[in-house]
């Protein structure tokens, strides 16, 4: 199962870590509006990402809510359907919630840098160093910690739980 290692934190700067990602990457920004829905699932997190009327993936993933830099495993299947998907997976399993956001993304080497803009909580800084085969989870979240340290990222800014948590904890999720 594909790995990558995942941290995020409160951006106090958008600027700063912009300039920064800007300067450090391999290709972006990329702007990608967002609309992630959650439906029950039992030992993981599954979402329907919608990325347009004809473009959509399907995310299984397990990680484990800690501030620190940690592994997520996962799967994706993409589809052309989402709003058929969407109905499907609603009226089966139920959703749990929903996440809106703007997210910029920049390359840095194997690294994923977001940028989000979440609706109802703010902006955040999000890295998903992409492990390679044989790659070693130390090795990922050692570079991690070197992107953290060049956007000059406090460790009191780290946030362990995920964006649908975090909405819950505002009572802003939805149950259906």
């Amino acid at each position: 199962m594909p790995a990558n290692i995942e941290i995020k934190a409160i951006l106090t700067d958008r600027k700063r870590v912009e300039t920064a990602a800007a300067r450090l990457c391999d290709s972006g920004p990329e702007l990608i509006q967002q609309e992630d829905y959650f439906f029950h699932c039992d030992g993981a997190r599954l979402k329907l990402r919608i990325l347009g009327p004809d473009r959509g993936e399907l995310i299984r993933y397990e990680r484990a809510n800690t501030e620190e830099s940690r592994c997520s495993r996962y799967l994706i299947a993409r589809t052309p359907d989402p709003m058929v998907l969407l109905d499907i997976l609603t009226n089966t399993l139920g959703r749990t919630g929903v996440v809106r956001k703007m997210r910029t993304l920049y390359l840095i080497g194997q690294t994923r840098v977001h940028l989000d803009q979440v609706s109802d909580l703010g902006d955040f800084l999000e890295l998903e160093v992409v492990l390679r085969p044989g790659q070693s989870e130390s090795e990922g979240k050692a570079i991690a910690d070197s992107l953290l340290a060049h956007f000059q990222i406090d460790k009191k800014e780290l946030v362990g739980e995920a964006y649908i948590d975090l909405l819950a904890h505002k009572g802003q999720t939805i149950r259906c």
